[in-house]
């Protein structure tokens, strides 16, 4: 049986031109494979000073227009997107041997669409992004502790917790998306779609 696909590359590359597609792919096999937080992604940001940072955030949903994650907008992360909207992804799945790594730009998401997303998730964690102030100096962990029980009393009704306004969540609307598997010797293999000139979905093989 041929293992290969038309790029002599394992034939888990597919033979797709768009690199969506390809993504959900191995998206819907890492949800099969990985033991935790299949969706889990690091993400690179800078300072507008050039200054970078990363940290592991949580994919939430994806399609044609790009790769959504949510946060606080005061958050250091948040701080920089606004001062630098230009970001990276990198997926590893270990179980699987494979990375995918993003680049492009990221846009705030619609108040719709980020309310819809912050009403489905759990009382609790609503609770808590009205309690932290993500990424500032606690006196002591009594302080956040302190802060989520005012708030569940000022908000009983669990079905109405409303968003606040400094939550949100972010696209990174890919430019570049690049697969990567792993190959005996370091041999790895490589695909990298990108956007041509003309707004298209191009594909080309990187050395390892």
């Amino acid at each position: 049986m041929n293992q290969k696909n038309s790029l002599g590359l394992n034939k888990c590359f597919l033979d797709l031109n768009n690199p969506f597609e390809l993504f959900g792919k191995w998206f819907e096999e890492a949800k099969m494979k990985e033991i935790n937080d299949p969706n889990a992604v690091a993400l690179g940001t800078a300072s507008k000073e050039g200054v970078p940072s990363v940290r592991m955030v949580l994919l939430k949903s994806y399609d044609k227009n790009g790769f959504i994650f949510y946060t606080n907008l005061n958050s250091q992360k948040g701080s920089e997107i606004k001062e630098n909207p230009n970001a990276t992804m990198c997926f590893h799945w270990k179980s699987l041997l494979r990375q995918i790594r993003i680049v492009g730009n990221l846009n705030q998401v619609d108040d719709k669409v980020a309310d819809e997303y912050y009403n489905s998730r759990a009382y609790e964690s609503r609770i808590g992004a009205w309690a932290s102030n993500q990424s500032s100096i606690l006196k002591s962990r009594d302080e956040l502790l302190n802060s989520i029980d005012d708030y569940k009393k000022k908000f009983k009704d669990k079905n109405n917790v409303p968003r606040p306004n400094y939550w949100s969540g972010w696209n990174l609307k890919p430019s570049s998306i690049e697969f990567w598997l792993d190959g005996d010797n370091r041999i790895h293999e490589r695909l990298k779609y990108y956007l041509d000139e003309k707004n298209q979905w191009s594909r080309s093989l990187l050395s390892p």
